[in-house]
């Protein structure tokens, strides 16, 4: 916390003007906070675009004092500091205190491993600048205007304080400009709603539960104060290590500059270089954790709903989706499985025989998630263990009186745990023993944001206090006002980390709605209490994206929507979309109709199957994608900048503001219309000049490549029954005999669908979908690749790597674009006697060879 100058002191030196406490001070990149009291003003973006308003003007002056540090360096105004340290060479950290001391150096967000890393610098200064160079960065602080600028080696500027001000402070809150250049465009910040490119819009960071939340409704339940840039091809970082409520401005307050700031704290922000944004992306990881491996089930499909009150209605939806053959792996159980809504308990009159439904469901091949909101019932003397453990060891927040804090929810009258406390942590994490011990799979933390019912602020007072007791933090009282935005994330850790305790050998799956910044370390989470409606559709992709973007690869929406009753073309239409992001749950809000595949008859379930029974299909290249967003950070859902960012560049073709298309991985490209309500026609513009139609595997043709742009412009009909997709050329993606459930071992070869063209390359990981052996080598990762021959193509796939034993005892190879009538088909340079089988249709040759473990090659060419 600051240890600033006392009231009277600054009232004595002329600063308490008309009831207005303001002192700027501006310098490099911010002016220095002389009085930290308390305050929660909501930034104006309109307000502060004034130069003469209430907030104060940035003051620039002369550098006094500067201290070459070994990784960066100390620039003082008066007692003032001003630190900018490398921590790698692509990555900076800026830092103020007023007094001259910093601040705790201590993050709910940023790895302790990452904020300690330091790289040494070369220091550069000349009559203009003091600064110094990294091996990847040049930081100069201009002498006169205290401007900070950070560009690469050539030249290029990444970020440069704006000409009018760099900081400003009004109180304890505080915000920082920066130019925004005209070409330069915005993502991230989470699951913000509308367009992908965050440019010309503001955001408030502030986690609020907002039902029936709409396009332009902000905030909403995550804080995420991370945000990408890229321009002309090349992409920076930039992230905000506050907890407080936090804004961030592009351009909608001054047309030609961007800001952010917070309430309370001092800044502290990471600066972090690409130049690709794949490589921000991977940075980000670095600084705040990568996702953990989910278990296999969690990309299968899941049925849900506010709520299905019964154990009986529950055991006929399963075996409603077993008989109708669709593919199914997990049901949730929301608020109304619990006696009197409260967490940790079940209504044992509605479902009687819970811990038998569970094991029966789990002979069904189905995963069983149950809701635990943080609420606990106050519910003195009734044997409510959650309440009479919690309040025996003080693991509840309290008021500032020191009484325990109180909140209405859904039992009623509530208490809350402390999250700040690691022991409260732990506690609650002992609270899952029984659910576990019955055998039920997953987690669901709701409403966690906190909400609160019956207040305006739907969350707890600013004033309710928190115990910090936490290693690598000094212990102190911290108010709700610094802890609300990372209250979910740490309750969502305290779920997953108890549930490591409980059962060391299973993976957990823990669900949040509410997060922050390096929540991805412990639960996925999906994009809240969306709408049954064309436009919530439309806005799922770019939350989807965002969110990817922000470290949270594993995620998804209330298909269907969460609020309301869909038209049997809106749900279909959401299916086949859903099927190919991370999670696919279908869910729906008390009083809304029903929204399980079958409620809109035979022809729309037909449709529905079809895309649910693709998903499975492409569970080898979900999880391989899966496992490599757990080693590098980048997520399963791409924007097409994250593959293409020389396609972005200034003139380039690609719009990197459509927020219709998306990549799955690296290679399969989904084009859904813009507006999917809409018949009307639409293109779709695919990078480069070789893709296949995914669901054809023909070549897309090339009259539809555009030599003048570098793209493909593919011409689209919509229809109800069609979600056009592509396959990069030079991919080869996995796939694999349809099952039921990922409990089913697949019966039958594993296929390699290869898409030939430069660079051709693909991979597979699988271990036991389950538990953590694939840390102790019960895995298997196989590489492949594809190259041109003398008359054909040459395929191979690489020995295993790891210990686990497939499912499998034979490759299907099918190799696409080939317009041969026959083949000749070489194994290891043998020919075999099978020329394989031409789909003259599809345009491929398909050929099945045995898995000898050690690597194959596989040869074809094209008869003489």
């Amino acid at each position: 916390m600051w240890q600033g100058k006392s009231v009277s002191r600054v009232c004595q030196e002329g600063s308490l003007k008309q009831g207005t406490l303001r002192k700027t001070v501006g310098c490099c990149l911010l002016a220095l906070m002389l009085l930290p009291v308390s305050s929660y003003a909501r930034h104006d973006s309109h307000q502060a675009s004034n130069p003469t308003n209430d907030r104060g003007i940035a003051l620039s002056g002369p550098v006094v004092d500067t201290k070459a540090l070994p990784s960066g360096i100390d620039v003082r105004v008066g007692k003032s500091l001003l630190r900018v340290e490398a921590l790698r060479d692509d990555v900076l950290r800026v830092r103020i205190a007023e007094d001259g001391v910093l601040a705790e150096d201590a993050s709910w967000a940023v790895l302790p491993e990452a904020r300690t890393s330091r790289v040494k610098v070369a220091r550069e200064d000349d009559d203009a600048s003091v600064g110094f160079r990294t091996g990847a960065l040049r930081i100069q602080i201009n002498r006169a205007s205290m401007r900070l600028t950070v560009s690469d080696l050539q030249g290029h500027v990444l970020l440069a304080d704006a000409a009018s001000r760099a900081v400003e402070f009004n109180g304890s809150s505080y915000r920082i400009y920066e130019q925004m250049p005209e070409t330069e465009h915005y993502f991230g910040l989470g699951d913000k709603v509308g367009p992908l490119d965050r440019r010309n819009r503001s955001f408030t960071l502030w986690n609020t539960d907002f039902f029936r939340f709409q396009e332009s409704d902000d905030p909403i339940y995550k804080s995420i104060p991370f945000f990408l840039t890229l321009n002309d091809g090349r992409s920076i970082g930039v992230l905000l290590d506050s907890t407080w409520r936090s804004s961030f401005d592009f351009g909608q307050g001054v047309r030609d500059v961007y800001s952010f700031g917070a309430d309370g704290g001092s800044p502290d922000y990471y600066i972090v270089y690409g130049p690709e944004p794949k490589k921000v992306v991977e940075t980000y990881a670095w600084l705040t954790g990568k996702p953990p491996l989910p278990p296999l089930w969690a990309f299968g499909y899941q049925q849900s709903r506010y709520t299905y009150e019964t154990e009986t209605r529950v055991r006929e939806i399963a075996n409603r989706l077993r008989a109708d053959r669709i593919p199914s792996d997990a049901i949730y159980l929301d608020i109304d499985f619990q006696q009197k809504h409260r967490p940790f308990t079940v209504d044992t009159q509605n479902f009687p025989h819970f811990e038998q439904m569970i094991a029966d469901l789990r002979k069904q091949q189905f995963h069983v998630v149950t809701i635990t909101d943080l609420h606990i019932a106050k519910a003195p003397d009734a044997g409510y263990l959650p309440y009479d453990s919690g309040m025996a060891g003080d693991h509840f927040v309290k008021n500032a009186d020191g009484t325990v804090y109180v909140g209405e929810v859904w039992p009623g009258p509530s208490v809350f745990p402390d999250f700040t406390q690691k022991i409260s942590r732990d506690w609650w994490g002992t609270l899952y023993q029984q659910f576990v011990t019955e055998g039920v799979s997953g987690f669901w933390n709701d409403m966690n944001e906190p909400s609160i019912f019956k207040v305006p602020s739907k969350t707890m007072p600013l004033t309710v206090q928190h115990r910090i007791e936490e290693p690598g933090f000094q212990r102190r009282i911290a108010t709700h006002a610094e802890i609300h935005n990372v209250y979910g994330m740490e309750n969502s850790r305290g779920t997953y980390e108890g549930l490591l305790k409980l059962d060391p050998v299973h993976r957990p799956f823990v669900l949040t709605r509410a997060t922050y910044a390096g929540g991805q370390r412990y639960a996925v989470t999906w994009t809240g209490d969306n709408t049954s409606s064309w436009n919530h559709l439309r806005l799922t992709t770019p939350m989807i994206l965002n969110l990817g973007l922000s470290g949270f690869g594993m995620v998804g929406a209330d298909v269907g929507g969460f609020v309301g009753t869909p038209k049997p073309e809106l749900l279909t239409k959401w299916m086949e979309i859903a099927a190919f992001q991370p999670i696919d749950r279908n869910h729906t809000n008390k009083g809304g109709g029903d929204k399980e595949p079958w409620v809109y008859g035979p022809e729309q379930e037909a449709i529905q199957r079809r895309y649910v029974e693709e998903r499975y299909r492409l569970l080898p290249y979900l999880y391989t994608t899966a496992e490599e967003m757990t080693r590098t950070g980048l997520p399963i859902l791409r924007p097409l900048f994250l593959e293409f960012p020389a396609a972005t560049l200034e003139g380039a073709p690609v719009d990197v503001s459509a927020g219709n298309q998306f990549l799955v991985g690296p290679y399969l490209l989904v084009a859904p219309p813009l507006f999917p309500e809409q018949p009307d026609d639409y293109t779709v513009t695919l990078p480069g000049d070789s893709w296949f139609d995914y669901w054809t595997g023909v070549p897309v043709a090339e009259k539809f490549f555009n030599t003048t742009s570098g793209v493909l412009a593919v011409p689209i009909h919509p229809t109800l029954k069609d979600l056009p997709a592509y396959v990069r050329g030079g991919s080869i993606v996995p796939t694999q005999p349809l099952v039921q459930s990922t409990s089913e071992r697949p019966d039958g070869p594993l296929t390699l669908r290869v898409y030939p063209g430069a660079d051709c390359q693909g991979s597979l990981y699988l271990d036991d979908g389950s538990t953590f052996d694939y840390q102790k080598g019960g895995f298997l990762r196989l590489h492949f690749s594809c190259e041109k021959a003398a008359n054909g193509w040459k395929v191979n796939v690489s020995a295993r790597e790891g210990q686990f034993k497939p499912w499998w005892n034979a490759i299907r190879i099918t190799l696409f674009g080939w317009d041969s009538p026959d083949a000749q088909i070489s194994l290891q340079g043998a020919p075999l006697l099978s020329g394989g089988y031409v789909d003259r249709e599809h345009h491929s040759i398909t050929v099945e060879i045995p898995d000898s473990e050690k690597g194959e090659s596989v040869e074809f060419g094209a008869k003489n």
